[in-house]
């Protein structure tokens, strides 16, 4: 599953900005007793600002995926989150931060059911899906997260750098069009959005019609697809109903206390407590030693599915989003049962072991969940063993997959995907003590 395709270098950032050439020095200097986690940091680092972040004429920032000519509303935010902590002492970093906040808000005007995007108007990607498509949009798979992660952008870039500028009008459009579609799909037979593709992949459509498997009333909001991009089995999304609770705690604080706007401040709270009301009676769940712990998938009629999928929000991750402690009780109970034989895709082989994907090849894992189980840990040796693990697993390319054969690391998949690179930067810097304000 390796591949060849080398990454085609733009000339937005050809030339690294000192800023960042002094970070990467820094951490270089930190590593000094694991040198082969700086060798990887800086190329996975300096790759991302190099071949996937395009300036557009009208100041706001594209950002390629990798290997696809689309801009993820998820990957995206994941791809330039570690450039925060320089971005509160570089205005060239923080305007680029801000351009794509700006393009993802622009997008979710456009359709807030859409999760990928166009760099123009050129009819490039999945024109013939069975949805509401147009000519900006390369993909309308629903997810929830696709409308958390530019909110939690843009309020990062404030607590890193005091920034406002990005809570301007089309933040306050974006906002209305996001609690209007998880109002909505809170009651999921009241939705417009239906979506079905021609394919013989069944994780790529949705059943009934593009409404999904049937679900009962919840207090949670309804997803179609998994970050994954694979559909949901159970349609209400745990770990991204996490994510929308705190990103709602966001929009409460933004509004309460930045814009002094009060007008939506009920309307916030109220979701904010339903869809969290929500978690605690449907998403609590046995595992099989009668563990409380939480399911990954639920449908409010009695099925659910104990499983963690590597993608984020993922229920590994829910620290990191900052739902809750590592060390809260039901958490550590559904860690455990993540990273054993009870998920589904905990693969474990000669060279290594972690959680994989639906997406991917039965054991291959991925080094976003290797990434996330070392961010979401205490245990400095144990963060360590990940990194190690990481490094050795990279195929000697210097960078990070979408998956590996984990008796084989040499087969993988996606050669050029910056998620994961800025995943392993990430948790580089979380080793040293330097992390992302929330």
């Amino acid at each position: 599953m390796s591949t060849t395709n080398k990454p085609i270098i733009q000339k937005d950032f050809k030339e690294i900005p000192e800023a960042v050439k002094a970070f990467m020095k820094d951490i270089t200097a930190k590593c000094e007793e694991h040198p082969h986690w700086a060798e990887n940091f800086n190329a996975c680092f300096a790759n991302t600002l190099q071949t996937t972040v395009k300036k557009q004429p009208d100041g706001t920032t594209f950002l390629l995926t990798g290997d696809i000519p689309a801009m993820w509303l998820r990957d995206s935010t994941a791809q330039i989150r570690p450039y925060l902590s320089i971005a509160k002492n570089d205005q060239e970093i923080s305007d680029m931060i801000a351009g794509l906040v700006e393009r993802q808000l622009r997008s979710i005007v456009l359709d807030p059911y859409a999760n990928a995007f166009n760099e123009g108007a050129n009819n490039a990607g999945h024109q013939d899906d069975h949805t509401e498509m147009n000519p900006w949009i390369w993909e309308r798979k629903y997810e929830i997260d696709s409308l958390c992660y530019p909110i939690q952008l843009s309020y990062l870039l404030y607590k890193e750098t005091g920034r406002t500028d990005q809570f301007n009008e089309t933040f306050k459009e974006a906002v209305q069009k996001i609690l209007e579609v998880w109002k909505t799909e809170q009651q999921h037979e009241n939705s417009p959005y239906r979506f079905t593709r021609d394919t013989t992949r069944e994780e790529d459509t949705l059943t009934n019609d593009g409404l999904g498997s049937p679900v009962a009333e919840t207090g949670m909001t309804w997803s179609g697809f998994r970050p994954s991009d694979d559909r949901c089995i159970y349609h209400y999304l745990v770990p991204s109903n996490m994510f929308a609770v705190v990103v709602l705690n966001y929009m409460e604080d933004i509004y309460e206390n930045i814009l002094k706007e009060t007008q939506l401040l009920e309307t916030i709270r109220g979701l904010k407590e339903e869809i969290q009301q929500g978690i605690e009676t449907h998403a609590r769940v046995q595992n099989k030693a009668g563990e409380t712990v939480y399911a990954y998938e639920v449908d409010g009629k009695g099925n659910y599915s104990i499983m963690d999928d590597a993608n984020v929000p993922s229920l590994l991750s829910a620290p990191y989003l900052g739902y809750c402690s590592p060390e809260d009780e039901t958490y550590l109970a559904t860690r455990k049962t993540l990273l054993s034989k009870e998920n589904p895709y905990f693969y474990e082989g000669s060279h290594a072991k972690g959680i994989g994907s639906s997406h991917t090849p039965e054991n291959y894992i991925w080094p976003i969940a290797l990434a996330i189980e070392g961010l979401t840990t205490s245990d400095k040796a144990e963060k360590a063993r990940i990194l190690d693990l990481m490094v050795a697993c990279d195929a000697g390319t210097n960078l990070m997959h979408e998956g590996f054969d984990v008796n084989d690391p040499t087969q993988y998949t996606r050669e050029w995907f910056s998620w994961p690179n800025m995943l392993f930067c990430e948790l580089v810097m979380d080793y040293f003590d330097i992390r992302i304000a929330r």
